[in-house]
């Protein structure tokens, strides 16, 4: 017997939120962007007037404001959205206690054992979830029906606003396999343009593909994604609290204005070093490989990565490996738009004994002394708050300065 999956997307969710306090703007279009002063002019989210004039998520706000001169721009309240999305998975928690949040406005539903509680009709409990969205939260979400992960959030993207999309497998070479392949969960850019050059446009041309021409072109993610367009899937549907353990672990910054020189370029690695280090040590993690991804003016981006001296979870000791990546690929005289460090490679704490350097004795037990001090400072963080205490040297004073708000904060699902 088939599981019956869905997976519920909350439509322009935070465009959504905003509406519900401006009832004025309803119907104009609509954005929420970051703040323009603080050099985050990107579109976050847009409504469905805005996106009737060809609005896109990501783009900057002069190529939106060229496209719609009458949009209205918004400011984000990311507390606002965390809110509601707790709301909504609130919501679907009634129906089951398989909840697996993807995101913010995103979840999975694995309603396969409790579906006959409330009528056994799959397409009657997704609308009825939809209409109780509406009527208790005033957001809408579109709802994929199917009998595993990946096609029900085909569904949930096959049609929107506020609709219900039901994919049997009966239904997959007619609904699924004339898709384009870009349309498929987990195929991004590149694989979309290996997969095209290769003749592979279609979701069904992908399934018709020998897996091993697959693997050859993009190696174990190109089996998954065979499994994937075939209906082979069938990981389950994890709540929240089981999820595993992210694969990397990445935090990122627009500055307030541009990076020049060596200083600010260390203060901008530091303040990211710090964020990154205290959520692996949240996550009880140490990471083995730190990437740095750098972008200009010109949103042109440069990527590079190296190993770590041992596994670590230390701010000083990421902050050291991104700046010799640093060093290395970017002139400091050169403007810095945006950076963002990432620590991948990880472990959990416990398998990740460092063994000790017989050229340089002294440089694990600096280390754990550092990882101690950053313990102690994380529990005093927890109980009176961020500001309490922080490291006192110039190039963390100086990131205060540059810092804007987050671009991204990022964790990479297995």
């Amino acid at each position: 017997m088939d599981r019956v999956i869905f997976h519920c997307d909350l439509n322009a969710f935070y465009a959504s939120v905003e509406l519900l306090d401006r009832p004025d703007l309803r119907g104009r279009p609509v954005a929420v962007c970051g703040d323009p002063a603080a050099r985050h002019g990107i579109v976050l989210a847009k409504n469905e007037a805005a996106k009737v004039f060809g609005v896109k998520t990501a783009e900057t706000i002069w190529q939106a404001r060229r496209k719609c001169p009458q949009l209205v721009l918004l400011p984000a309240h990311h507390e606002k959205y965390r809110h509601y999305s707790k709301l909504a998975g609130a919501l679907y928690a009634r129906y089951t206690d398989l909840v697996e949040p993807f995101g913010i406005d995103e979840s999975w539903l694995d309603v396969t054992g409790t579906l006959h509680l409330f009528g056994g009709d799959p397409r009657a409990l997704a609308d009825r979830i939809r209409e109780e969205m509406k009527g208790e939260l005033g957001l809408a979400i579109s709802v994929g029906v199917s009998f595993n992960k990946v096609f029900a959030k085909l569904g949930s993207d096959y049609k929107k606003p506020d609709a219900t999309t039901v994919i049997r497998r009966e239904d997959v070479p007619r609904m699924v396999w004339p898709l384009p392949v870009r349309d498929l969960l987990f195929v991004g850019r590149a694989s979309a343009q290996a997969l095209e050059k290769a003749g592979i446009r279609t979701i069904g041309e992908l399934a018709a593909t020998p897996r091993e021409r697959l693997k050859k072109l993009l190696g174990v993610h190109g089996e998954q994604l065979h499994d994937y367009a075939t209906g082979a899937e069938h990981s389950p549907v994890r709540p929240a609290g089981e999820a595993p353990a992210p694969k990397s672990v990445g935090n990122g910054l627009t500055f307030r204005r541009n990076l020049v020189g060596e200083e600010e370029l260390r203060a901008g690695a530091y303040l990211l070093a710090e964020r990154v280090a205290l959520r692996l040590r949240r996550h009880g993690l140490k990471c083995t490989t730190i990437q740095v991804a750098l972008r200009s003016p010109e949103f042109k981006t440069l990527q590079r990565q190296k190993a770590t001296p041992a596994p670590t979870n230390v701010s000083r000791v990421i902050a050291q490996c991104a700046l010799e990546l640093i060093a290395a690929a970017w002139h400091p005289e050169a403007p810095l738009r945006a950076m963002t460090i990432t620590a991948a490679g990880l472990l959990p704490e416990e398998e990740a004994g460092e063994q000790l350097d017989l050229l340089a004795p002294g440089a694990a037990h600096r280390r754990a002394r550092q990882e101690k001090l950053e313990r102690a400072m994380d529990q005093l963080q927890d109980r009176y708050g961020r500001g309490v205490i922080g490291y006192g040297s110039r190039q963390t004073k100086a990131a205060r300065d540059i810092a804007g708000d987050e671009e991204n904060d990022k964790e990479e699902k297995p």
